[in-house]
């Protein structure tokens, strides 16, 4: 019954329950032609409210419909369990080799690309043995290898903050802020930032993380003294939208449209500068109350180019957010729209994120629903 497409499904339980297609059809209130499209395939229970009707003339849950497999336990738990462990050793291996800094660094590109593409339990798994290599490497050659080992404490923190592990995050965040403040450079100092002011946000710290992003923001600018890095206008760019989303969510109007028209400034008019910009407008937006400035300014966004130009993980957290606003505002149809988008952008960004399943709980309700909407809630288990 699990390998049945939806129809044959239907067509196997009205069987089981006595039931002719006509039988059927009159329960329904629909033709007895309709049925038998249905069974057949020809027509898609498009609908969540036509779903409901056939499960319950029926007598089973929507789920039964739905679900085409068994769903498989995601490797996330052992994922985090495994950087809970990688944070808690303190006392390294020693090692005689000198350490392998290009390999390092490719394997921190990588993860980093999964990052990118929302590949969380594969990247949860490659954490652990990245930090060690990466503390290994900086106990062997401080002060060489430090700009990587905070590049691998951020990276660890971000994706916590993906699968709501907000205080582990804290924990990798500020570790990577340890390292980055002995250095004494800027940028250094900005990478570590981003990912703490992430964690602070995802915690409800949302002053701290205003704080540190607007001082990391600050002094990489008052750094490039002698001409500006592309990598630097990017990290200042990034952290005035942090301290943006931090301002917002705690409802200072003037401050978060005030870092958001610097981080516009700084980044521009086109490419994925512009979009992050843009996006992180709706989202401020939302976040202020203002829901309706902000699916607008959504609409306008995703007609453009520059759209694209953000990475997958990037794009499909965005339309999570802009699903919030819709929900918010009682468009529950286009709420549900906005969360398929984003699982078909980067699947695991909602399949594998502990808060989507609240939205998709309350949203896959709603007789305004797509389908889709409805399988995914089967595949989530939050039916």
């Amino acid at each position: 019954m699990n390998e049945l497409p939806v129809g044959r499904r239907v067509a196997q339980w009205r069987v089981r329950r006595n039931m002719t297609q006509q039988q059927f059809a009159d329960r329904l209130g629909k033709s007895k032609s309709w049925v038998d499209k249905v069974e057949r395939g020809v027509r898609r229970l498009e609908r969540v409210s036509n779903l409901r009707e056939v499960a319950e003339t029926l007598r089973i849950d929507v789920e039964v419909l739905l679900a085409a497999r068994p769903v498989r336990p995601t490797p996330v738990a052992a994922g985090v369990d495994g950087i809970r462990t990688a944070l808690a050793r303190y006392h390294l291996r020693g090692t005689t080799k000198p350490p392998l800094v290009e390999e390092l660094r490719a394997r921190l590109d990588h993860a980093e690309q999964s990052y990118r593409h929302a590949r969380y339990p594969a990247l949860l798994a490659l954490l652990p043995g990245l930090l060690d290599a990466a503390r290994e490497a900086q106990a062997a050659r401080p002060g060489a290898t430090d700009a990587l080992l905070v590049r691998v404490y951020a990276l660890t923190a971000l994706v916590l903050v993906k699968v709501d592990q907000g205080e582990l995050a804290w924990l990798a965040a500020d570790r990577g802020m340890t390292v980055a403040l002995a250095t004494n450079d800027p940028q250094v100092a900005a990478v570590a930032t981003v990912s703490l002011s992430q964690a602070l946000r995802s915690r409800g710290r949302r002053r701290p993380a205003l704080d540190a992003a607007l001082v990391a923001a600050d002094r990489i600018g008052a750094h490039e003294v002698g001409g500006v890095s592309p990598a630097s206008v990017a990290l200042r760019a990034t952290l005035l939208l942090q301290a943006a989303l931090a301002a917002a969510s705690g409802g200072d109007k003037r401050l978060a449209h005030q870092s958001l028209d610097q981080a516009a400034t700084i980044a521009g008019d086109i490419g994925p500068g512009r979009a992050a910009v843009e996006a992180a407008r709706v989202v401020a937006d939302a976040a202020l109350g203002d829901v309706t400035t902000a699916t607008a300014r959504h609409e306008r966004l995703v007609a453009g180019d520059g759209w694209l130009c953000l990475p997958p993980e990037h794009r499909a957290a965005y339309l999570l957010d802009v699903a919030r606003a819709y929900a918010l505002g009682g468009d529950l149809h286009r709420a549900g729209r906005a969360v398929l988008d984003a699982e078909r952008a980067a699947r695991n960004e909602v399949h594998d994120r502990p808060a989507v399943r609240k939205l998709v709980a309350v949203v896959w309700r709603s007789a305004d629903a797509p389908a889709g909407l409805a399988q995914l809630a089967a595949a989530l288990r939050v039916t």
